[in-house]
């Protein structure tokens, strides 16, 4: 083979390559879009702060499937964050009720708690917030210095390190929404959600 034929078939490999990426990236571009450019609604959220452009996440943080799902994620010490601690529990109630509020479209969102002091969760916590009663899952940060050092820096950029921050499935953090109790700001960040799970349907059943 001639090296003509060579380089037009690299370019055709490369073009089927570029074609497959688009596909795969489609829905979550849409939803992209339809936020940014098109705007619905005004292109306004409800109540979380969008994050443009997005922040990948690195799937080598955690060893917890990511990739094709929608995240809310928080990062809180369990020594800290026990049953009489309001401030901690609030997040945990918030992020719990939210998923439970968006009906049958809770099982494509999944909770993650990133316990940051790596001690045992309080049983009483862990008893109303275990993954089966829940949907919420504890891990622990990075082993490698490396890893939990950019863990740390993309969680804690434009401040939002104590934020609910929303992760989509292709994986990145695309809003993050304070902790709050408040009814009207509860359903500000459901609609959100729903928005979002409505013009992106990826994200496979858990």
């Amino acid at each position: 083979m001639d090296s003509s034929a060579i380089d037009a078939q690299t370019r055709r490999g490369r073009i089927q390559m570029l074609l497959l990426l688009l596909a795969c990236a489609a829905p979550v571009i849409a939803s992209y879009l339809a936020y940014y450019v098109i705007k619905p609604e005004g292109g306004k959220t409800n109540f979380g702060t969008l994050v443009y452009p997005a922040q990948e996440l690195n799937t080598a943080w955690f060893n917890v499937p990511l990739q094709g799902k929608w995240t809310l994620l928080i990062a809180r010490p369990a020594g800290e964050c026990q049953i009489k601690d309001e401030k901690c529990i609030e997040a945990l109630f918030l992020m719990r009720q939210v998923r439970v509020a968006v009906g049958r479209e809770s099982k494509r969102v999944q909770l993650l708690w990133v316990n940051t002091d790596g001690k045992p969760v309080d049983p009483e916590v862990a008893k109303a917030y275990d993954e089966r009663a829940a949907g919420l899952k504890v891990v622990a940060l990075p082993t490698d210095p490396k890893l939990k050092a950019e863990f740390e820096a993309w969680l804690n950029k434009e401040g939002a390190g104590q934020q609910i921050q929303l992760i989509d499935p292709s994986p990145a953090k695309m809003m993050y929404f304070p902790v709050t109790n408040s009814p009207k700001e509860f359903t500000g960040i459901k609609k959100d959600l729903e928005k979002l799970l409505k013009l992106n349907h990826k994200g496979e059943n858990l």
